[in-house]
């Protein structure tokens, strides 16, 4: 009998003993799994949000561009194809695309890796008196240093956009503003902005911008 209480009290000491290290495993083992959990969900969030933001059109302008994903004027077909072919099928620019290739500088354009082209729209050269502008559509090497100066090197986020930049003319274009209001020289509005094309990012604004003498 002696025997027999002794057995059964350790038993139900050792019992309590493995039920307490048990239960105390479990609840380390909860709260150590769930912080890790919380904390790394809001990195991930916060580092999406500045890429999306960087692939969102904007701009009063941008309601005229095709919305049909087969037409080659759309955001979608546009995203597809170098600068210059996307060009050639947006309906308000029609008017750059025939200077563009007055100026043999379909190629250079199309082949370039990563630029950034501000891109004037038709009522942009409308501004223009149109003696004016038939002179400079004539001159080659005028036609080509005004067009070159609407181009930048590097794919410029909305982000990164404000400042200024050295164009491929050599000049230098300084951007104001943020968000989705820009001006470009202090008098060029950003009209449609962040426009993919398969190498470059384009800004549709209101002016011809004209480098500085």
């Amino acid at each position: 009998m002696r025997v027999f209480k002794f057995t059964a009290v350790t038993a139900v000491a050792l019992f309590s003993v493995s039920l307490a290290a048990c239960g105390g495993d479990a609840d380390d083992s909860t709260a150590g799994s769930a912080a890790p959990t919380m904390t790394t969900a809001a990195p991930t969030m916060a580092a999406s949000a500045p890429a999306a933001m960087d692939m969102v059109n904007f701009g009063p302008g941008c309601a005229a561009v095709p919305t049909d994903p087969a037409n080659k004027g759309s955001f979608e077909a546009m995203a597809q194809v170098p600068v210059a072919t996307a060009a050639s099928g947006n309906p308000l620019l029609s008017t750059l695309v025939s200077a563009v290739k007055q100026a043999d500088l379909v190629d250079s354009l199309n082949t370039a890796d990563g630029i950034t082209v501000f891109a004037p729209t038709n009522d942009a050269f409308g501004k223009i008196p149109e003696a004016d502008l038939n002179k400079v559509l004539a001159d080659k090497t005028t036609l080509s240093s005004i067009l070159t100066y609407h181009v930048v090197s590097g794919k410029l986020t909305p982000g990164e956009l404000a400042g200024t930049h050295k164009t491929l003319q050599g000049g230098e274009v300084t951007v104001s503003g943020g968000g989705e209001q820009f001006t470009v020289d202090g008098k060029a509005g950003v009209i449609c902005g962040n426009v993919q094309t398969a190498n470059a990012n384009v800004y549709i604004i209101d002016t011809v911008l004209m480098p500085k003498s």
